[in-house]
């Protein structure tokens, strides 16, 4: 199923819409600092997506939030489900990679099939079997599906305990990701990825019927 991963645009269409969603809860919250209004200040980056995930680098504006009472200004980006942190690449394009990086029979094989260096698939890699598995969203994903994860295959071990196609799949994985994406917004909790993968699940089960 992960052989041949194929992410159009309209499942960053699909990613765009959960990240309205979650802004738009974040939006009506408060500013954590001084209890001020939270104002659109979204910013534009310029994602990469390599060949896995090209077709998202066009969706390169990061909603986000500022507080809107003078002297405090504080920002609040909301977590997001097509940004993985400040990651230069789009979170589908590091999980999609990474797990045909995995699968390649050679690293000159998998920086042409992903359009990403050998050299940063590698340290992916790392990432998914050392700091991320400290986090607490793996905490709580383990805690739940352990059985079924094996660290040395990270992130493609977690994606076979989905159900869908491949791109639902990593759609589900960025939903439970979220809580890593921001550390400017306290709505990196677990009710915003509940809306995200509640947004998610329905967006692609859409898709599928």
């Amino acid at each position: 199923m992960f052989d041949q991963i194929e992410l159009g645009r309209e499942f960053f269409e699909m990613l765009m819409a959960v990240d309205e969603q979650i802004l738009e809860h974040a939006a009506a919250g408060k500013c954590r600092f001084c209890g001020g209004p939270l104002h659109r200040g979204d910013f534009v980056r310029k994602p990469r997506g390599g060949i896995v995930a090209a077709a998202g680098e066009i969706f390169s504006r990061r909603f986000s939030l500022c507080c809107g009472r003078e002297g405090c200004r504080h920002r609040a980006t909301p977590p997001s489900v097509r940004f993985l942190g400040r990651r230069v690449y789009l979170g589908a394009a590091v999980i999609a990679a990474s797990v045909i990086a995995l699968a390649a029979a050679t690293a000159r094989a998998c920086q042409r099939t992903t359009g990403i260096s050998a050299k940063t698939l590698r340290r992916w890699l790392r990432w998914w079997r050392g700091p991320f598995t400290t986090t607490a969203v793996f905490v709580e994903l383990s805690s739940r599906i352990l059985p079924g994860i094996s660290l040395a295959t990270l992130p493609t071990s977690l994606l076979a305990q989905f159900a869908g196609d491949a791109s639902s799949r990593i759609g589900a994985l960025l939903a439970w990701l979220t809580p890593l994406t921001t550390v400017s917004s306290p709505d990196g909790s677990r009710f915003v990825r509940s809306l995200a993968l509640g947004a998610t699940t329905s967006a692609f089960t859409q898709k599928m019927a």
